[in-house]
């Protein structure tokens, strides 16, 4: 059976169309598929393991500019890494990573307070939702806006995984925050810290800086590839 055969057996929910820049973490993603050096513009499969490629492949963009390796990159162990290569991937994705050669993350004090306030509001007894609290607290550390760290497509997308996987925690941000701001500032809510002096956000004069649109020149360089 072939990588995409095998990949579409396991849409058992829904249908996605992916349709990803011409990064070369993704690139290499869909040869360790079998799928060739170029992304297809229909791939199926399930939402979780969509979005868990797009984080491979972020990855594997780090991996190739020698900026961590994968457990660095996505905040799991070496056997939580391999078990979800294992669980969702063809056979021939694993030694894409080296596993061999990498050793466990150290989350710093940071990474796991936001792992806890993840973890709280995670999905009870679905180890799918625990991966992901540690793989979201690891790419909030990135400086750019979560949904690029995260590899995804748009802002939309990791909305739906907040939803899905932490809804009482996404169902909280009712005025559409940034996420990593919003994460932030539950994170500072939760120990008891001001994260903003304004009296609101209408009257703050950064509040473009919480709300504004999601841009940044990463997403600039990937619009003009696919042009």
């Amino acid at each position: 059976m072939s990588g995409l055969a095998q990949i579409r057996t396991l849409s058992e929910r829904m249908t996605i169309g992916v349709r990803k820049a011409d990064r070369p973490g993704w690139r290499r993603l869909l040869q360790s598929f079998g799928l060739g050096p170029w992304p297809p513009t229909d791939l199926e499969m399930d939402f979780d393991q969509y979005v868990l490629a797009c984080v491979l492949s972020r990855a594997l963009d780090e991996i190739d500019a020698r900026e961590a390796s994968v457990t660095e990159a996505t905040g799991l162990s070496r056997a939580e890494v391999r078990d979800m290569l294992a669980h969702s991937f063809p056979a021939t994705v694993i030694h894409a990573f080296a596993l061999e050669e990498v050793s466990d993350p150290e989350p710093g004090v940071e990474e796991e307070l936001l792992r806890c306030l993840l973890l709280a509001h995670a999905r009870p007894d679905d180890p799918a939702s625990g991966r992901f609290a540690k793989i979201i607290a690891r790419r909030s550390l990135r400086q750019d806006h979560l949904w690029l760290e995260l590899g995804l497509c748009d802002r939309a997308e990791l909305s739906r995984l907040l939803a899905t996987h932490f809804p009482t925690l996404a169902a909280g941000n009712t005025n559409n925050m940034r996420w990593k701001k919003y994460l932030y500032r539950k994170l500072c809510e939760a120990e008891g810290l001001s994260l903003c002096t304004a009296s609101s956000c209408r009257e703050c004069k950064e509040s473009e800086d919480c709300f504004g649109p999601e841009e940044s020149e990463r997403l600039r360089m990937y619009t003009a590839n696919l042009g």
